[in-house]
């Protein structure tokens, strides 16, 4: 049962890793990839750093995946607590099943979907804001609301999936203690301050340290169906940069040489974050 998934893997993760060579290459894609290639060491990275958009890729890749990280805990705890206080079973399943739906549909949907909402003359929201008197908001044209777009549009897909994993964990709470509470007079409000949030923190800590695993991933396939040359300044990130480098441009070695830099980068914050969550959660992968 596990052969196919085992194949896959050893093709498309590992085998596909024998390219990274190209970025070390004046890569000619007509000599293939072992084919007789000049090498230029580290020239293509010494490249890469001198352009002049470079540093604000990174820091538009940093910005965007780190709020992203920050407000996909926030909002699926937040959601999870709420969720939790509803006793009627059918509305919390009604809940669930909408805030669930997002999850399923790929951005290639969904970003049609927000193009024509956040349309600055015609979308739903631009007529909302207008009826309250408030100027239209070109959210996907405007540089400043571009990343806020971005991550409110991300976390309205992700959350509701993601928060079955604190739902899970207050499930694990024992109630002796909201009994204990009661009768000891903490209302509502004191009983989720003292006991969920403390009873569901290992959790929180533990998936707030794995998130820095992606504090370079700022989305690929949402940035890339959603922005455009305007929105370079802050919604270019490391992902659409390298697919413009290698794809639109065929600048293979210098969009190798970046995809690489970002995997780098990636495995130290991926052998840190399982430290720090070894360290403070007991979480081990093996």
């Amino acid at each position: 049962m596990l052969l196919p998934a085992v194949v896959l893997v050893a093709v498309y993760s590992y085998g596909s890793m024998a390219g990274v060579i190209i970025a070390f290459q004046k890569f000619i894609p007509a000599r293939g990839l072992f084919g007789h290639q000049q090498w230029v060491g580290f020239k293509n990275f010494a490249t890469l750093f001198s352009m002049p958009n470079i540093g604000t890729v990174i820091r538009n890749t940093v910005v965007i995946a780190l709020s992203k990280m920050v407000a996909g805990v926030i909002v699926p705890v937040a959601f999870a607590l709420l969720l939790n206080e509803v006793r009627s079973l059918l509305t919390k399943r009604i809940f669930q099943t909408v805030v669930y739906l997002p999850h399923f549909l790929s951005w290639v949907i969904l970003s049609g979907i927000l193009i024509n909402l956040l349309s600055p003359s015609e979308g739903f929201v631009n007529i909302l804001l207008a009826k309250l008197g408030i100027e239209p908001i070109f959210f996907l044209g405007n540089p400043d609301a571009f990343p806020a777009t971005m991550v409110a549009s991300d976390i309205w897909k992700s959350f509701g999936f993601g928060s079955v994993i604190y739902l899970a964990a207050l499930t694990g709470i024992d109630p002796a203690l909201y009994e204990a509470a009661v009768i000891d007079g903490a209302n509502r409000w004191r009983q989720t301050w003292h006991i969920t949030l403390p009873g569901i923190s290992s959790i929180v800590v533990l998936m707030s340290v794995l998130g820095l695993a992606n504090i370079l991933n700022g989305g690929f396939d949402q940035i890339y169906n959603m922005y455009s040359p305007v929105v370079y300044s802050t919604g270019d990130i490391l992902d659409t940069f390298v697919f413009r480098l290698g794809i639109e441009q065929a600048q293979y070695s210098l969009s190798t040489a970046a995809g690489l830099f970002k995997s780098g980068v990636s495995m130290i914050f991926i052998v840190a974050s399982y430290y720090l969550a070894d360290k403070f959660t007991g979480y081990k992968v093996f």
